[in-house]
């Protein structure tokens, strides 16, 4: 939800707001004046503005680019404009974005959803941000633009640390590549109660049982979202489905908790970040196990 303005806000007397009519002027206007800041939704970097957190010399309004609000079937691969808005992700990609379009579903409020946008959710980086777990689980990737070109980047990669990343100056995040779901995923959010709640942790899981793959993303523990990789490797019984018992799913759990980095804050203990996370990981894998082998049979 978006604070009030106070009755004192002024912009400063040197402040710019540009309306690009497509992103090749984005990207000319970004590298003329690098610390612009880009606006999409707004649904974090008017909060921030509002409370005086900070204080753009300059923004970039990018609403108006109807090549960021669309999404594409890739094949394989949904590649989803930077300018999509969490409602169509929930809408539109369900069925071949399970993961994601939970994680969507858990952000904010309808109004929320229907302004906030994934690839303002990457821009800010945030370790707490709903759309990043599934991104990491699904192997999802980046495309990053400025006036050099296009680069791709690995959503592993993507995060340097608490809101920050590999973006550069000049640079722009304009899409985002998922594949799509070749089994079932799972979406799991803890909070103090069901909506409109920064999560306390997070974790989605994905399963692809003809490549015999597990993929894990964590959200909210640690100084950027994580993979769990010791856990994605974990032996699987992928021969003998029956055989998934309590045992495998508690070490699951174990492992996923052990790659967590929480922090004791306002919302949670590290240590009840990592019991969460360990029940999550316990739940959510049994759930894609049964459901893939519900539809095998």
């Amino acid at each position: 939800m978006t604070a009030p303005v106070p009755a004192t806000t002024t912009a400063p007397a040197d402040f710019e707001f540009h309306r690009p009519a497509d992103t090749a002027e984005a990207l000319r206007l970004l590298a003329q004046r690098p610390e612009t800041v880009p606006i999409a939704g707004g649904t974090d970097l008017m909060v921030a503005v509002n409370y005086r957190h900070t204080r753009p010399a300059a923004m970039l309004d990018l609403t108006g680019l109807a090549e960021l609000r669309q999404w594409t079937d890739e094949g394989a691969s949904i590649r989803i404009g930077a300018g999509v808005p969490y409602a169509r992700i929930v809408a539109e990609l369900a069925t071949v974005l399970p993961s994601l379009a939970a994680a969507s579903r858990t952000v904010g409020s309808p109004q929320i959803r229907n302004r906030g946008t994934l690839g303002g959710n990457l821009a800010t980086a945030s370790p707490a941000g709903d759309g990043h777990p599934p991104l990491l689980a699904t192997g999802a990737c980046v495309e990053i633009a400025s006036l050099e070109g296009t680069r791709t980047v690995d959503a592993a990669d993507f995060y340097t640390g608490p809101k920050r990343s590999v973006l550069e100056p000049g640079e722009l995040v304009t899409a985002v590549t998922v594949p799509k779901a070749a089994g079932p995923q799972q979406f799991l959010k803890v909070g103090t109660r069901n909506a409109m709640v920064i999560a306390v942790c997070s974790l989605a899981v994905s399963l692809d049982l003809d490549r015999r793959r597990l993929g894990t993303g964590i959200g909210s523990a640690g100084p950027t979202p994580l993979r769990a990789p010791e856990a994605e490797q974990i032996d699987l019984p992928w021969a003998a489905p029956s055989r998934l018992d309590d045992a495998l799913l508690i070490e699951f759990g174990r492992r996923v908790a052990a790659a967590a980095r929480p922090i004791d804050d306002v919302r949670s203990t590290a240590e009840y970040r990592r019991h969460a996370l360990a029940v999550c990981a316990a739940r959510a894998l049994r759930r894609v196990w049964t459901a893939a082998h519900e539809r095998s049979a």
